[in-house]
């Protein structure tokens, strides 16, 4: 299925494949339209964006019938740009008649509704709002119980802003700066509910996505994607500081500002940073998923609320699907290691956290993910992997978690390596017990027949007893099994014998 995004600064498309368990994006072009440029001024889309977005509706029809893409698989959307603009149908006539896009142009609640489906399927928000920051417009959606309860359009996009209030060639004066604040919070205060959404607020958008990658540089993290990564009231500021201090033109020369988006991105800063201000909201979380991931979800899960029942569960089960995982042995894996960390927790060694439980059920699910790869280092390969699908509905620092489990689920001494400052308080001694829980797992199912029903670690003392039972010998998950005495004396303070 093609989706078609033809949003006021940019139009995108995406091809999203689907089979028995699994999805995911398996092609993508980007144009910087703009053809939202001057529309706030005239309320009209003017001659040479309509002629950019006429070229690039043509590059997008071809690419579908290339492709082999037939009309019913392709949803073409338009959102604020052509949708305020009154001479829209100098657009969308020719587009229609050369390109046969067939282009729905999305009401504000429509366009608000495939942002709420984007976030609330791509992140574990239950209740809070949803920031869906566009060239010509936000939206935003109050969420309560994971429903959409409330809505609210504004015509506050980064192109709409940056014309009206931000100078074309200099830095933004302090002034400018503040009537923009003060013109969003005028907009915002219609917004009553807003106050008391809650404390969680999801942004989704290219804006968002592109002021995350650059608090990420600033603060000198791995790129791993942006998936999941907070951006704190300080951050944005700092980011907002350092933007206004330098010509339209010299703003993608600041790591990770896309120079589609220099001359826009401080506009789409301030209007964030006064979105949290006046909610209350405790920061911005990003997701990498838009507008094109709402009107697939549409498709692809389907009913009258197209919900994944469990999103944490949901990213991994897709991520293994994926890459044809020999489901019966992972599916086992996961059972050993679950009883090991039970076993271990009743035994009072270590505190049985429910969210690290649920962290070795998703390492152990993915630790052979790799395999598609390559069988050498496929342990490696599996991290890259884990880390570079971003598993939407955990956070950064426990995909970082989960990949390094993955990682070290074959052999050597597990450590952060250069994912440590991904890794929160706690995380490395996390590390410790699910790399070594699954390594267990992994040695008893080395045959990869099952032959090992049940096993469980009883503690006496200072000691820790692994027994098995088992159909047939015992010889290789024995042997297996003794190697991991040291990295399991290490987690959990005990000398293991099997």
């Amino acid at each position: 299925m093609a989706v078609i995004d033809l949003g006021s600064n940019s139009f995108r498309l995406v091809v999203f494949s689907a089979g028995d368990g699994w999805w995911k994006r398996t092609d993508e072009i980007f144009e910087a339209v703009r053809i939202g440029e001057g529309l706030a001024a005239t309320g009209m889309l003017a001659p040479k964006p309509i002629a950019r977005a006429l070229a690039s509706a043509n590059v997008f029809a071809h690419f579908c019938q290339a492709n082999g893409l037939a009309r019913a698989s392709i949803s073409a959307v338009a959102t604020s740009a052509i949708r305020d603009a009154e001479n829209a149908a100098d657009f969308l006539v020719p587009a229609e008649r050369c390109a046969k896009l067939g282009i729905r142009v999305l009401s504000q609640a429509e366009e608000a509704r495939y942002g709420y489906l984007a976030a609330v399927n791509s992140t574990t928000i239950a209740d809070g709002c949803v920031l869906d920051l566009g060239g010509g417009s936000m939206q935003l959606v109050r969420v309560e119980g994971r429903q959409a309860r409330e809505s609210e359009s504004f015509r506050l996009g980064a192109v709409r802003m940056t014309e009206r209030f931000l100078p074309e060639n200099r830095p933004a004066k302090r002034r400018e700066l503040d009537a923009l604040r003060d013109h969003v919070r005028g907009k915002l205060a219609r917004t009553p509910w807003l106050a008391g959404a809650g404390r969680r607020l999801v942004g989704i958008g290219g804006t968002v996505r592109n002021l995350a990658t650059a608090a990420q540089r600033a603060a000198g993290l791995p790129s791993i994607g942006v998936q999941g990564m907070i951006v704190t009231h300080d951050a944005l500021e700092d980011l907002i500081e350092r933007l206004a201090g330098l010509a339209p033109g010299q703003r993608a020369d600041v790591p990770g500002i896309k120079s589609a988006r220099g001359d826009l991105i401080l506009a789409g800063a301030v209007v964030v940073a006064t979105v949290l201000d006046a909610g209350g909201f405790d920061h911005l979380e990003t997701t990498e998923a838009g507008l094109r991931e709402g009107v697939f979800f549409e498709h692809h899960i389907g009913g009258e609320l197209p919900l994944f029942e469990d999103v944490r569960r949901a990213s991994v089960l897709n991520l293994a699907a994926q890459y044809h995982v020999d489901a019966p042995h992972t599916r086992h894996v996961a059972k050993l290691a679950l009883g090991f960390f039970d076993d271990l927790a009743d035994a009072g060694l270590h505190p049985g956290d429910p969210i690290e439980r649920e962290l070795l059920w998703s390492a152990s699910v993915l630790h052979d993910v790799g395999m598609s790869v390559d069988y050498d280092d496929h342990h490696k390969h599996s991290r890259y992997l884990i880390l570079n699908a971003g598993l939407p509905g955990y956070a950064p620092n426990e995909v970082a978690v989960i990949a390094q489990a993955a990682r070290y689920h074959r052999k050597g001494v597990p450590d952060a390596g250069w994912l440590e400052p991904i890794f929160a308080p706690g995380d490395a001694a996390r590390l410790d017990r699910l790399a070594v829980l699954l390594r267990l797992a992994e040695d008893l199912e080395r045959s990869r027949d099952q032959s090992v029903r049940e096993a469980h670690i009883r503690v006496n003392g200072d000691g820790a007893e692994l027994s098995m039972v088992a159909d047939g010998d015992l010889a290789v998950p024995r042997w297996a099994a003794q190697r991991e005495t040291a990295v399991f004396e290490t987690a959990f303070g005990a000398r293991l014998s099997v």
